[in-house]
């Protein structure tokens, strides 16, 4: 028995919809849920994020944090708020899961489309496991142990079988080439993290969800 999944602070991006949303009720369903659950997008008071603020207003462990991911100044701030509630305890979980696709063939693919996404789906998780590596720090320092876990210190990337070289998966359904590429990066990211973050006792894994129906992923069964 592995012990049961006990996660005391738990950070997500892109947290108003999709994936990013299901983290988020999943862990207030937890039966321990953590005590802190730091809900990010880049916009909390629009349209999009109404689903994530009714349930932060059922949820007192629910924080709703404005954080655009390609911005190193609204990484920091979030990180100063994050701090702030934890007090002196550290984050135990960042899920890098925030992501964007635009759905093109390769001889669409322009610089602005490939910098953009790639901005978005590898540099985005780059800045934030530098910017909360103190507060991971701090939560694998508080925990007993020498083994790695999410219940310790851990950064899970969001990744896709997109981002596989060997498997040529959906290709004929869609190229989206930009985004297969950044995800290919962010699992060398991921790769380059758990190298660097594991003297530190922080786990660092690339994480394929499978396809999941949701605004990113559409109809077609594909991210």
């Amino acid at each position: 028995n592995m012990g049961e999944l006990c996660v005391r602070s738990v950070l997500v991006t892109g947290a108003n919809r999709g994936l990013g949303l299901g983290f988020v009720q999943h862990f207030l369903r937890m039966p321990k849920p953590p005590q802190w659950i730091f809900a990010t997008c880049r916009d909390p008071k629009g349209q999009r994020a109404q689903e994530l603020q009714k349930l932060a207003s059922k949820h007192p462990n629910v924080v709703v944090i404005a954080l655009e991911v390609t911005n190193p100044a609204s990484i920091k701030a979030a990180a100063a708020k994050v701090q702030e509630h934890l007090g002196g305890s550290g984050l135990t979980l960042l899920i890098n899961n925030a992501g964007m696709v635009k759905p093109k063939m390769l001889d669409e693919e322009t610089l602005e489309d490939m910098t953009e996404i790639y901005t978005t789906n590898t540099t985005g998780p780059l800045l934030m496991g530098q910017a909360f590596l103190p507060l991971l720090k701090k939560a694998a320092q508080g925990s007993p142990g020498s083994g790695l876990s999410c219940s310790k210190a851990a950064i899970v990337n969001i990744s896709s079988i997109g981002g596989s070289i060997a498997s040529a998966f959906g290709w004929e359904q869609m190229q989206v080439v930009a985004y297969r590429c950044s995800k290919a990066a962010l699992n060398m990211l991921s790769k380059c993290q758990s190298l660097a973050y594991r003297e530190h006792g922080i786990l660092c894994v690339a994480l394929h969800p499978g396809w999941v129906q949701t605004e990113l992923g559409g109809s077609t069964g594909y991210t």
